[in-house]
């Protein structure tokens, strides 16, 4: 397992917009960055047989204009691919359409940084309600397993994952990555007070608190 306070600190994270040909859209940008070579992270991106490794079961065709679906999670369609530096896709779930952009940056022979951007038309009461830990928090989640998978080259167990995420030391991961994204969401002119309330209340949804119990920072 990874450590907390290092996985956390080792995560960027930024909100924003962006204009698209059908409106306004919702940004919301993690990056990381990994000791392993670029050609590396690109497999365990792209490869059908290492994603299980670290994220979900996927299947379909990973091609440009390949329908792809992870198991119990989102579907859509491969857009574009630049091996091994960038790739962008739909991302099909409960009826809503939004968009992730992956991008990987050599920063040596043996280290990458690793950009996710995903990009969603997200109405203002749902903003309000969430804000950006909703999808922030996950994708956080999901890149500690590639981090895993990068350094040791194992698979993660999704049911000791699944566990450990319930544990004391996942809640405390969950809580210092909502957080985070509190922080992010501030940084991009959210009145603080508001951020940090929306914020409280993802971490609570993540962790199964009650909605309206105070979840304290860690940090």
């Amino acid at each position: 397992m990874t450590d907390v306070t290092d996985q956390i600190n080792s995560v960027r994270r930024v909100v924003g917009s962006r204009t698209l040909e059908s409106g306004e859209a919702r940004v919301t940008k993690i990056s990381q960055s990994y000791n392993s070579a670029i050609d590396d992270v690109w497999d365990a991106c792209t490869n059908a047989e290492r994603i299980p490794r670290w994220f979900l079961p996927v299947t379909g065709e990973l091609r440009i204009g390949g329908r792809y679906q992870l198991e119990g999670n989102a579907g859509g369609t491969v857009q574009t691919c630049n091996p091994p530096e960038s790739f962008t896709a739909t991302w099909e779930y409960g009826g809503d359409t939004s968009w992730i952009e992956l991008r990987l940056v050599s920063e040596g022979a043996e280290r990458t940084r690793f950009e996710l951007e995903h990009i969603a038309h997200v109405d203002d009461e749902r903003w309000t309600q969430y804000g950006p830990g909703a999808v922030g928090i996950g994708w956080e989640l999901s890149v500690r397993g590639l981090a895993m998978h990068l350094a040791s080259g194992a698979a993660v167990d999704p049911a000791a994952f699944e566990q450990w995420s319930m544990s004391p030391e996942g809640i405390e991961f969950i809580t210092a990555s909502g957080v985070g994204w509190s922080d992010a969401d501030i940084a991009s002119g959210t009145d603080p007070e508001h951020a940090r309330t929306v914020g409280n209340r993802t971490i609570a949804f993540y962790t199964g608190a009650e909605n309206d119990q105070e979840v304290s920072e860690t940090r």
